[in-house]
C-alpha cells in the first residue's frame, strides 16, 4: 500500500526525478574513475570490469540504504581533537574543525586514495612505454595493460565505490526519507551509468589529452573530498561547473585537431 500511496503522490516523483538527477551528477567522479582504470586492462576484460564495478556500487549502495540508521550516524563526530578555526564571517560556526565523524574518516580515506592513485596514473602518464616511439595516438599508460591485473583494478573499484556510496547515501537520506524513492533512484542512476560506461571510456581511450584531464579531475575530487573531510565545505556547483567548462574546451581543441589532420591529409 506504502508504494501504491508514493505512486500517486506528486512529491514522491518529484523527489525521485530531482534524487536521479543529483546522482547522476555525482557519480561523473566514480564513472569516470571507473572507465580509467578498466582502460589499463586487456581489451576482453575491459568491459566485464566495468560492469562489475557498477554492479557492486549498486549493490552496495543498496545495501547501505538497508542500514540507513548506521549511516545516519555516521556523521555523529566520534573524537575531537579540540583544535578549531577562526569563525566563518557572518556565522558562529568554525572555518576549520577537528571534531571527526565516521563520514569525515570515509571521505578522508577515500580522498587520499584518490589523491595517491590519480598522482600515480599522471607520472605513468607523463613516462608512457611505448616501444614504437609513436605516442600521439596511444592512451598514455595504456602500453603498461596486460601488466594491471583483473583483481587490483576490482578492489580498487570496491574501495572508491565505497567513499562514492557512503556521500550518495548521506545526500539522498537529506533530501527524502522514503527509502522506496532512494532505491529507484539509485537503481536508475546505475542503469544509466551502466550505459554511458563503454562509450566514456572508449572515448577517453581514443582521445588521449582527456586522460590528463580527468586524472586532474580526479586529483580534484580527491583535494574536495579531504577538505570536506575536515570541515571545508566546497559547493559541488562550482566543482562540475569548472569540469564542464574544462571538458568544453578540450572538446574544442579535439575538433581543432582533427580538423588540422584532415587538411593536412587532404593536402
Amino acid at each position: 500500500m506504502e508504494i501504491v500511496a508514493l505512486l500517486s503522490d506528486p512529491a514522491a516523483w518529484l523527489a525521485l526525478l530531482t534524487l536521479i538527477a543529483l546522482e547522476v551528477v555525482l557519480g561523473v567522479d566514480n564513472l569516470i574513475f571507473i572507465a580509467i582504470l578498466s582502460n589499463k586492462l586487456p581489451v576482453h576484460q575491459q568491459e566485464r570490469a566495468r560492469r562489475l564495478g557498477l554492479m557492486l556500487a549498486l549493490g552496495m549502495r543498496i545495501g547501505l540504504l538497508m542500514l540507513i540508521g548506521w549511516i545516519v550516524t555516521l556523521q555523529q563526530p566520534l573524537f575531537d581533537l579540540g583544535i578549531v578555526g577562526p569563525p566563518v564571517e557572518g556565522t558562529n560556526k568554525a572555518s576549520f574543525e577537528t571534531a571527526f565523524s565516521g563520514r569525515d574518516l570515509i571521505l578522508l580515506a577515500g580522498g587520499l586514495f584518490l589523491l595517491w592513485k590519480a598522482t600515480k596514473e599522471i607520472h605513468h602518464s607523463m613516462e608512457p612505454n611505448d616501444p614504437s616511439g609513436d605516442l600521439l595516438d596511444k592512451t598514455p599508460g595504456v602500453a603498461a595493460a596486460a601488466t594491471a591485473s583483473f583483481g587490483a583494478v576490482i578492489v580498487q573499484i570496491i574501495a572508491i565505490d565505497l567513499v562514492f556510496s557512503v556521500d550518495s547515501i548521506l545526500t539522498a537520506v537529506g533530501m527524502t526519507d522514503d527509502i522506496p524513492i532512494m532505491v529507484a533512484a539509485v537503481v536508475i542512476t546505475v542503469g544509466i551509468m551502466l550505459f554511458a560506461a563503454t562509450p566514456l571510456a572508449r572515448f577517453i581511450e581514443t582521445n588521449p589529452t582527456l586522460v590528463m584531464l580527468a586524472l586532474a579531475f580526479l586529483v580534484m575530487i580527491g583535494l574536495v573530498l579531504i577538505a570536506d573531510g575536515f570541515g571545508f565545505h566546497v559547493p559541488k556547483g562550482y566543482i562540475y561547473a569548472a569540469m564542464g567548462f574544462s571538458v568544453g574546451v578540450e572538446l574544442l581543441n579535439i575538433v581543432q585537431r582533427n580538423r588540422r589532420r584532415r587538411i593536412a591529409g587532404l593536402g
